[in-house]
């Protein structure tokens, strides 16, 4: 399978930099799974497609203002992204600067603060702060907001760029899917009787990086940390015994609940993940998704393909550009219902 089978042409004009006034107001572009119809609609009407007895699983990570602007000690501007919180004080981190920091050279942070570098792994820094890092990240830091949104970040994306229901501190990017669930809508869900569970994953800065390799077999996922508690293990078998469907909030959620279903079972998890969903790959958990628009030939659009079937989604996708949808983590979404049957981009004629 060819990473160029998965591009598609997006216009400038259809990345969505800034949040709508208010979460629900995006559009919603409803695929269905089992014949491929398409359905355009608006994000509130996300509740006539659920069912009494379903169960929709969310991810609660929070996202922390992970970018640092500063200097090295001797001299020279850098720019910190905070990947992953290792404890009260010590990060890996992405450095931008001139020329990396040496081990034992001090980072003077912009707003107060300072850093010791003190290893390199591969790409990332491993840096020690003089003082605990998320409350010094949430007085200094920046959100991190994705590469394609080409401006500074501002007061309103500490709210906006953050789900509603985030609780643990450590991502470095959004689970953008949940950004259009306000509480009245959650309210709304729980009324129609529709149960709730949270898995956590801290999504990380890779999330963004392009896939480098021609063939997509090639190609090794980022880690990222995740947690699915006993009690989503329990939710998800209650709901498969009302005949209920299991909707995933996000790839994030998808990538929990497969990950700790690898054997085809699921079972409590806790600890790192690396999987990788592409077409051709089997799906133990869910059932139906709500996914925001991709990046061309990124790792979540083919996660999405194997969900939904490689020329479904990538129909679907053409159907958003001619229709005018907002992509990426301030744009649409799409509600889908799980293809029994998908094919991948082999499979066309």
């Amino acid at each position: 399978m060819r990473v160029a089978d998965f591009h598609f042409e997006l216009p400038e004009a259809l990345i969505a930099r800034h949040p709508l006034a208010e979460r629900r107001a995006s559009r919603l572009l409803v695929l269905d799974g089992d014949t491929g119809s398409l359905s355009h609609r608006r994000f509130a009407d996300l509740l006539e497609y659920l069912r009494p007895g379903d169960l929709m699983v969310f991810n609660n990570t929070r996202v922390i203002p992970a970018r640092l602007f500063g200097q090295k000690a001797s001299g020279g501007k850098l720019e910190i992204l905070v990947e992953r919180v290792l404890d009260s004080h010590r990060v890996l981190a992405h450095v931008r600067s001139s020329k990396s920091p040496k081990p034992g050279s001090t980072l003077l942070i912009d707003g107060g603060g300072e850093a010791e570098m003190l290893a390199r792994h591969d790409a990332l820094f491993e840096l020690r702060f003089a003082e605990e890092v998320l409350p010094l990240l949430e007085q200094v830091g920046h959100m991190p907001l994705p590469p394609y949104i080409d401006r500074p970040d501002d007061d309103a994306d500490r709210e906006r760029y953050q789900t509603v229901y985030a609780r643990h501190a450590g991502a470095v990017a959004a689970p953008t899917a949940g950004l259009h669930f306000d509480q009245d809508l959650l309210e709304a869900i729980a009324a129609k009787g529709v149960e709730s569970a949270f898995v956590t994953l801290h999504v990380g800065a890779g999330t963004f990086q392009p896939v480098r390799v021609e063939r997509i077999e090639d190609h090794h996922m980022h880690h990222e940390w995740l947690e699915v508690g006993q009690d989503v293990v329990d939710a998800v078998a209650a709901c498969r015994a009302r005949g209920g469907r299991v909707i995933a909030v996000g790839t994030t959620s998808v990538r929990s609940l497969e990950s700790a279903a690898r054997d085809g079972q699921l079972k409590a998890f806790s600890g790192d993940t690396d999987i990788f969903l592409y077409p051709g790959r089997s799906f133990h958990v869910v059932d139906a998704l709500v996914t925001n628009f991709h990046l061309p030939e990124s790792t979540l659009l083919m996660l999405v393909s194997a969900f939904a079937g490689y020329p479904e989604t990538m129909a679907a996708y053409a159907a958003a550009v001619e229709e005018g949808y907002r992509f990426f983590s301030y744009g649409d979404a799409m509600f889908i219902t799980r293809n029994p049957a998908p094919r991948g981009p082999e499979d066309q004629a």
